[in-house]
């Protein structure tokens, strides 16, 4: 296997800048990043906990993951280099973009989970946000 390439580490305020323009629903903590993930059941944990170790897994990038009954703790930071790097910054929004994913408010085929029905909705999602008026 080659030899890992050297990544740039992030400070944490470096990192804490770049979360607020990228990931505004991550945040820097204990030298790693950190996004907690509310979910309407064991089952919705259960799933969102496989999602993240698919990517993970798909990226060669291994997260510290800590769940309880009704949500997931994902936390980033690329061991071999004892920092946040830019691979924890990659795999962050790749896993932000398919938990919080809604089919149902893209349109086309895929209607997406009930949110009024909890045998059905497995993720809490955030609310959208709203522009600042004047």
């Amino acid at each position: 296997m080659a030899e890992a390439k050297k990544l740039q580490v992030y400070s944490e305020e470096q990192a804490a800048e770049r979360l607020a323009r990228e990931l505004p629903h991550w945040r820097v903590e204990g030298g790693w990043i950190r996004r907690t993930y509310r979910t309407n059941s064991w089952k919705g944990t259960l799933m969102v906990i496989n999602a993240v170790g698919h990517l993970a897994e798909a990226a060669w990038h291994h997260p510290d993951i800590t769940a309880s009954y009704a949500w997931v703790e994902v936390r980033l930071k690329t061991h071999d280099h004892k920092g946040i790097t830019d691979k924890d910054f990659a795999l962050a929004a790749k896993i932000e973009e398919v938990i919080m994913w809604q089919p149902g408010l893209e349109g086309g085929p895929l209607e997406g989970t009930p949110q009024n029905d909890l045998r059905f909705a497995y993720i809490k999602y955030d609310k959208p946000a709203t522009a600042k008026t004047g």
